[in-house]
């Protein structure tokens, strides 16, 4: 029991340390907080992208991608302007900055944050990367106790992109102002406009 508690802590741990560097995923989520505006599909697609993500890579699926290395090119491809066009969005808005407040959100854009998290999921490298290869790998040395590894990695996961968007509210009063906005997506223009190049450079 011991053990099996320890190894969940461990991929507990593992998981976090990888999730929580910011990331295109962390903007969106943290800016739909904010907004109070799909955060629960949003929090939801995030941490069951991660659980089949490091399902596959407990289940060795990284090693068959290896093999076939055209895959993360053509995904490195897609993300790098998938993430280039999001971060000429962001520089759009820091320019123009608008007090956002809570639940201020305008009606029927549910569908937009969705998509936008499916592509910042699916068609960004490091995702692959952090759950399919690292947390594969390290969970492979775990033996037997690799599947409950990986179930303390997917509990991370969830625990995080959770307290990052119901949590997101509590920074409302700061983010009122647009100042504040133009700081942030400022920032956000700049990462992803920087990691979409690196993307499509690298590939």
């Amino acid at each position: 029991m011991t053990s099996t508690l320890s190894t969940a802590a461990a991929g507990f741990a593992t998981g976090l340390s990888l999730i929580v560097a910011i990331g295109a995923q962390n903007a969106l989520v943290l800016r739909q907080g904010v907004r109070r505006d799909a955060v629960l599909p949003v929090v939801a697609i995030c941490a069951l992208s991660d659980a089949v993500l490091i399902a596959l890579g407990v289940a060795g699926v990284g090693a068959v991608v290896v093999a076939w290395p055209s895959a993360l090119t053509v995904v490195a491809l897609l993300g790098g302007v998938f993430l280039i066009c999001y971060g000429v969005l962001a520089a759009r808005r820091a320019l123009r900055p608008s007090a956002l407040l809570a639940g201020d959100a305008p009606n029927g854009t549910r569908r937009g944050p969705v998509l936008a998290c499916l592509a910042m999921t699916w068609l960004n490298p490091h995702v692959y990367l952090d759950t399919v290869f690292l947390l594969g790998s390290v969970a492979a040395d775990r033996g037997s106790g690799r599947w409950v590894f990986g179930l303390g990695a997917v509990l991370a996961s969830l625990c995080w992109f959770a307290a990052l968007g119901f949590g997101a509210r509590l920074l409302s009063g700061v983010l009122a102002r647009p100042s504040s906005w133009r700081v942030l997506d400022g920032l956000v223009a700049a990462m992803m406009i920087g990691l979409g190049a690196k993307l499509m450079l690298g590939a």
